[in-house]
């Protein structure tokens, strides 16, 4: 099963990258994809591509389905 989760950019790292928080890690995301992307927003990650801007509820929303889902959990995120 393929998996797209939940991130927020930190910082962007220059050359189409960004450094997200994903789950309580940072990671290093290709945001080429992502017209004007900004510290703060929330994006969807999937094999290291952002692949589109999501709104702050739709990122909790779906945090919390994963979590139900037993897909998410912070305390073991790091």
């Amino acid at each position: 099963m393929c998996l797209a989760i939940p991130g927020q950019i930190i910082r962007l790292a220059g050359d189409g990258e960004a450094v997200c928080d994903i789950g309580g890690i940072e990671k290093t995301v290709n945001v080429s994809l992502i017209e004007r992307p900004v510290p703060g927003d929330w994006v969807i990650v999937h094999v290291g591509f952002a692949l589109n801007r999501i709104d702050p509820e739709e990122a909790q929303r779906t945090l919390a389905a994963l979590k139900a889902a037993g897909l998410h959990d912070e305390e073991h995120a790091s």
